[in-house]
């Protein structure tokens, strides 16, 4: 439920300072501001090491161990999984659908029913969902090159990284899992911004989905799917932190009323 109260006041007021909720936004109208905030994200995302705290090691190491445990058992989980083409092609229409075409399909959905009905939450979420989107795609081309891993139909099956030097560079490009940045990224933006168990189910489901899948699919390993995983969901907090307009439960945004311009103040009980 949301209580909206309503301050009729001149239009420069919008203008004036308010913390984050004066940056300009990323709209159709204006995509290099879009630019911008993807470059401005990427160069946050590519620096954040630098800015680890000690606190951060209570995920960090357990991920670490994680992704170790995970390398160790790629070969045999694929071994086990064996190799029916069927069953490949059903879950990789599975990932693409919802690890591609539904993510976008939402965002860009949600922006022109949000635009038509001045829902400023839904518009808000539908740019930043992108934005994240964009952010990881970006990130997971530059850590496959890097990385160049053979995915599980490549060479001996096994996952080999750089597995012939810089001679035939690049040889693969498995780690991390596309599909699984693009849509946890999506997910973790959606879930905070409808801060609801019925929207964070549905959400992450789909996430989980397309994760499992992509394995399925014999598209990655595990390993590649739960770093893919991680850093999507990384990805997403951080562009959802940094250009989101609400601060706590509270949001501003400029309105039309019969009285001029004003600003709308919004209070959100459900997040």
């Amino acid at each position: 439920m949301r209580f909206t109260a309503f301050l009729f006041i001149s239009a420069l007021l919008p203008a004036l300072a308010l913390g984050q909720s004066t940056q300009q936004q990323c709209l159709l109208s204006s995509l290099k501001v879009c630019a911008v905030h993807v470059l401005q994200d990427e160069g946050g995302i590519i620096a954040s090491p630098a800015r680890t705290r000690p606190k951060d090691f209570l995920w960090i190491v357990p991920f670490g161990v994680a992704t170790g445990f995970a390398l160790d058992y790629d070969a045999h989980a694929m071994r086990s999984l064996g190799v029916d083409q069927q069953r490949q092609d059903h879950f990789e229409t599975v990932s693409n659908v919802g690890g591609l075409y539904v993510p976008y399909a939402a965002s860009g959905a949600g922006y022109f029913i949000a635009d038509f009905t001045h829902n400023d939450l839904l518009r808000e979420t539908a740019v930043l969902s992108a934005e994240a989107m964009v952010d990881a795609t970006i990130l997971n081309q530059g850590l496959k090159y890097a990385i160049d891993r053979q995915d599980p139909q490549q060479g001996d099956g096994t996952g080999r990284f750089w597995p012939h030097g810089t001679k035939t560079w690049p040889d693969g490009q498995s780690m991390p899992s596309e599909h699984a940045m693009n849509v946890w990224a999506f997910a973790h933006v959606v879930a905070t911004q409808y801060n609801s168990p019925v929207t964070k189910a549905v959400v992450y489901s789909l996430a989980s989905t397309v994760s499992v899948s992509r394995i399925l699919a014999r598209e990655h390993f595990p390993s590649d799917v739960l770093v893919g995983s991680v850093f999507g969901y990384l990805i997403g907090g951080y562009v959802e932190h940094h250009r989101s307009r609400e601060v706590g439960r509270l949001s501003f945004s400029s309105v039309s009323t019969p009285n001029g311009r004003g600003l709308q103040l919004s209070y959100n009980f459900a997040r």
